[in-house]
């Protein structure tokens, strides 16, 4: 089992930038394929980056791509989602996930994951 903190949220102008982090508890992190989602009031999770257990593949919702980065480092048990030209409509609470992954595959729907972190806020004001 793997427990996931997320921190780095925050209030932010449009146009600004965010550093997200997710650390993981336990020795198996670079057996998990990892993934970004969020939800805004009142909308459904939904997917936002995903990163491959080496870091060796990604993929971005149309939505952020360009302007997100997901990364990972397996030696300190984190993923990163680095978020840039930031835009109101980004503004939701974000989770980072885990998926016991095979090979270097990454999913993008919120079922594929098995572990959940508690969410942090960010807010983007116009």
């Amino acid at each position: 089992q793997v427990q996931l903190v997320e921190s780095g949220g925050g209030l932010v102008q449009a146009g600004g930038s965010l550093r997200l982090s997710c650390a993981a508890s336990g020795r198996t992190f670079s057996t998990y394929a990892m993934g970004w989602f969020r939800q805004a009031p009142g909308k459904e999770r939904e997917f936002v980056a995903a990163i491959s257990r080496s870091g060796a593949n990604t993929h971005y919702a149309d939505s952020v791509k360009g302007r997100f980065t997901i990364s990972r480092d397996n030696a300190k048990n984190t993923v990163y989602l680095q978020m840039n030209s930031l835009k109101p409509e980004d503004t939701a609470v974000y989770y980072c996930a885990a998926s016991i992954a095979s090979f270097n595959f990454v999913y993008i729907t919120p079922e594929r994951y098995d572990y959940w972190g508690q969410g942090t806020q960010v807010t983007v004001s116009s």
